[in-house]
């Protein structure tokens, strides 16, 4: 109990507070986002997907436990397990399982649901990335040796998840965790003259797979996929693609200052997908403009407050991992609502903290807990480099 408390002590409290109030507005606002779902769509209780989410958060909530109590001296072991294992389930996806809406996503438990393990890549793939970057660091910064086979490594090891991701068809997850490996790559130890000729080399090699893809099908997407780039005047196209961010717009604009009050949505029988993809629009006719101006608040005091740590981090991997984290949950937060808001095309990207979904909500649970773990050692100063 007492080291309990002693972890408790050394938690970033700002972002631990904010993070649960997010986490708990999320579900309570379940219950009325998924209703149409739940009650119109599957013939379920009003609260199913409430306590699907609320399993989904407590089960985070036992693993962010078992991490912040262990070293991140043990990251080298667990994150190559948890490389591994994600590698396998995304390779039984594809192999296994059948598309579903012209991707290859999910992997159906009897009794509990769904799993997609494209979201538990996010995470894996920012820490094993950043261990790397931490157990190469001093070679990578040594002009005098050559660093090709430490870069390949890294190079492989951050463009399997998103490869094998895009061949399933889930170009938004693939695109989220290419940016997530490009900004790390970045601003990574490797010297600027290297990520100059890799970063070539990479244009070169896309070029040639883009023209390959276009001989081969005639097209680098799916017709599905490419009908989401059709997201301009979605009202005057509604009927043919532009149904829900024109529902999202009518949501938005009835909800004014106040917002309509909750569980008075209308909107909410007319989104599809309102308690996923949508779900910001539902808060918005609810709740109002200043509710969410507060949201985009918390939203930034959580990015400001990882980048913070990220900065003055004494751990090579926790400079790295928080950066990670950041752009992570940036990139979920601006794809989504750009998205909803019609400047971009919808991808079906959740929205952290207040979208409903089991295996995203759980990779965000996780990712913070690390966060948490980190700054917990930072504070203790238990780790110097």
């Amino acid at each position: 109990m007492k080291e309990l408390r002693n972890l408790f002590k050394d938690m970033d409290k700002i972002l631990l507070i904010t993070s649960v109030i997010l986490f708990v507005f999320g579900l309570l606002n379940i219950v009325t986002a998924s209703s149409r779902a739940a009650v119109v769509n599957y013939n379920t209780s009003l609260y199913s997907y409430f306590f699907k989410q609320l399993f989904s958060l407590i089960l985070g909530l036992i693993l962010s436990f078992i991490i912040i109590t262990k070293s991140t001296k043990k990251y080298s072991f667990w994150g190559t397990v948890a490389y591994v294992v994600v590698l396998g389930l995304l390779i039984y996806v594809k192999m296994f399982v059948q598309p579903h809406n012209g991707s290859q996503n999910w992997i159906r438990i009897p009794g509990f649901g769904t799993m997609q393990p494209s979201e538990f890549s996010k995470p894996v793939l920012i820490v094993v990335i950043s261990l790397l970057f931490e157990k190469f660091y001093k070679k990578l910064k040594n002009p005098n040796i050559s660093h090709y086979d430490m870069i390949g490594i890294i190079l492989i090891v951050g463009l399997i998840f998103p490869a094998i991701i895009f061949i399933e068809k889930d170009l938004g997850t693939a695109i989220i965790i290419v940016v997530i490996f490009g900004v790390l790559f970045i601003t990574s130890p490797i010297l600027k003259q290297e990520k100059l000729k890799i970063i070539g080399l990479g244009i070169i090699l896309m070029f040639i797979a883009c023209s390959y893809l276009m001989a081969k099908t005639g097209s680098l997407l799916t017709p599905a996929q490419m009908s989401r780039f059709d997201f301009f005047n979605p009202c005057e196209d509604y009927y043919d693609g532009g149904y829900q961010i024109c529902n999202g717009f009518i949501a938005i604009n009835d909800g004014s200052l106040l917002g309509v009050g909750i569980g008075n949505s209308k909107q909410v029988s007319y989104i599809p997908e309102s308690h996923t993809d949508s779900v910001f629009a539902i808060i918005a006719e609810e709740y109002g403009l200043i509710i969410c101006t507060f949201i985009f608040i918390a939203y930034f005091i959580i990015l400001l407050r990882i980048l913070k740590l990220s900065s003055r981090t004494n751990m090579i991997k926790g400079k790295y991992i928080c950066l990670g984290v950041a752009v992570y949950i940036f990139l979920h937060f601006f794809i989504n609502l750009g998205g909803l808001f019609g400047i971009m095309p919808l991808t079906g990207v959740p929205l952290p903290f207040l979208s409903y979904g089991g295996s995203y909500t759980l990779s965000l649970v996780v990712s913070l807990a690390i966060v948490q773990k980190i700054h917990i050692e930072t504070e203790r100063e238990k780790i110097k480099v």
